[in-house]
């Protein structure tokens, strides 16, 4: 795995996350890069076009069995259900996917936010074969079972929130995603240096705007189509530039 540098190739972006999301999607047309965004992309289109195709198909039957249960006088009710129902069913999909995208590709994931340090960084990448890909498999699925171990409970107690409290609750329910995303992306290069998964968290809680920013912005464009193809790769880059000028010394 690649060694901290403390001299960076590239001068930090700023102090906004959601900058660093946007540079991930020129990083990973960097030279020596594109080949490693490969399988994380192809995982990802893959798995994201059944959803979204199943997902689609399902929710007018549901909306239809939801306004036929209302009272007619209720009727009206649909203009808000309706954008309501899109809106909520895409940020629980965009997340629910990723995650299992982000498991089936974890030890490529992985890879790519090593080479891509190794090209903020300045530094001679280290040269990674499938057998270490392979030997990394328990590592970084143990590292991907942590992070499901937190979002799990979390989870359940802001989707009922999201139900009880209408708008409030699907506003909660918005910036714990965006929180997930953050620690979903960012943690790839923290477990490539072997920083345990309670010490990222807490090196991420010390500057939460920044993780917000980067969070929020990976949730909006994971519920756009066809451009939620490409956020896997594109997060983890912006990601691993996020730890190269911000994280790296404080670890």
């Amino acid at each position: 795995m690649p060694h901290s540098a403390k001299k960076t190739k590239f001068p930090p972006i700023d102090h906004s996350g959601a900058s660093y999301f946007f540079k991930g999607f020129s990083l990973i047309r960097q030279k020596g890069i594109r080949r490693f965004v490969f399988i994380p992309l192809a995982i990802n289109a893959l798995l994201f076009s059944f959803a979204f195709y199943f997902v689609y198909s399902e929710l007018n039957t549901y909306m239809e069995n939801v306004m036929a249960w209302l009272p007619s006088w209720l009727d009206w009710l649909s203009v808000i259900l309706w954008p309501l129902a899109v809106i909520t069913i895409l940020v629980i999909f965009s997340f629910l996917f990723s995650t299992v995208a982000n498991w089936l590709a974890a030890p490529f994931n992985g890879l790519l936010s090593e080479k891509m340090e190794a090209l903020l960084s300045g530094n001679e990448a280290p040269k990674g074969s499938m057998l270490d890909i392979v030997k990394d498999i328990p590592r970084t699925l143990s590292r991907e079972w942590q992070k499901l171990a937190y979002y799990v409970p979390r989870a359940i107690g802001f989707f009922i929130i999201m139900w009880l409290l209408p708008v409030v609750g699907q506003v909660l329910w918005f910036l714990f995603i965006a929180w997930m995303m953050a620690i979903q992306y960012k943690d790839y290069p923290f477990d490539n240096h072997k920083v345990p998964f309670a010490k990222m968290k807490e090196v991420l809680k010390q500057n939460q705007g920044i993780s917000y920013s980067f969070g929020i912005t990976v949730a909006v464009f994971s519920m756009i189509p066809i451009i939620n193809l490409v956020v896997m790769p594109v997060a983890i880059c912006g990601a691993t530039a996020l730890w190269v000028d911000h994280y790296q010394d404080k670890v």
